[in-house]
């Protein structure tokens, strides 16, 4: 199986597996990860059939990256055969949607062989995330079922949801795994997009799901190191010597040298 760094995917494309069409589109873009969906984009009458259609697209593969299968959640009836199905795959993850405890994300990867991937999108799974995510490859937002569960009036943005996207990202952190941000609805509003998009990378995380081809290069161009960015971060590196010290008119110590250095190598990666 691959082994990717999950925490420099920026760009999380959520497709209907049910469809062939968005399927083939999907190899000649530029989303850093391609999740083939079984759950909330499929018709009831057509979750068998998306199955195989996943199955085989991932066989088929999306030129080396990382591939994901969002099966649907413990309870509905098609979980058990999902996630066999997921299990002899060659999609080298696994979405468990509305995870909300240990013994769920453990009980997929037990039976998908594969590493789990939490959606984190009711709030008993933000009150949670910091239990889950040792069990996982990462944590995703699921904002709106999120907004949804919380009673968030629609159309009310996003400020009611700024706890519980901290504490996805900071439960992510102190296991040591990838973060990302949910979508962004409104297809035909890019300032709106970007505006999320600078916000979520804000919180700190490494990327954001999106729904659409025309939101990835938003999406890949806002979660990537600008160039003022990188220039900033090498004189940093540059001028640093040892312990804390004055620098272009604030106080810089061996964290904020870790902290550039860091940006440089994620962008030459």
């Amino acid at each position: 199986m691959a082994i990717h760094d999950l925490t420099l995917c920026r760009s999380l494309l959520f497709l209907p597996a049910s469809n062939p069409r968005a399927i083939e589109k999907a190899r000649q873009l530029e989303a850093d990860m391609i999740v083939l969906d079984l759950e909330d984009a499929v018709p009831e009458d057509q979750k068998d059939s998306a199955r195989v259609a996943a199955v085989a697209a991932a066989a088929e593969g999306f030129g080396g990256r990382p591939v994901a299968i969002r099966i649907n959640g413990v309870g509905h009836r098609c979980h058990g055969d999902d996630m066999i199905a997921t299990r002899y795959s060659k999609a080298p993850y696994v979405i468990l949607p509305k995870a909300e405890k240990e013994r769920q994300i453990v009980g997929t990867h037990q039976v998908s062989e594969k590493p789990v991937l939490a959606m984190i999108e009711t709030p008993a799974g933000v009150l949670w995330a910091g239990a889950l995510a040792p069990h996982t490859a990462g944590l995703i937002a699921g904002t709106n079922d999120l907004s949804a569960a919380l009673r968030i009036p629609p159309g009310s943005g996003r400020a009611g949801l700024v706890m519980g996207l901290q504490q996805v990202v900071a439960a992510a952190r102190a296991a040591g795994v990838a973060a990302f941000d949910g979508v962004y609805n409104r297809l035909d509003d890019f300032d709106g997009l970007a505006a999320e998009a600078r916000e979520g990378r804000s919180f700190g995380f490494d990327g954001k799901s999106v729904i659409h081809p025309a939101q990835i290069d938003t999406v890949n161009q806002l979660f990537s190191p600008s160039e003022q960015e990188l220039e900033a971060a090498a004189a940093l590196v540059a001028a640093a010597t040892d312990g804390a010290e004055r620098y272009d008119g604030r106080m810089i110590e061996a964290l904020h040298v870790a902290e550039a250095r860091a940006l440089i190598a994620k962008a030459r990666r």
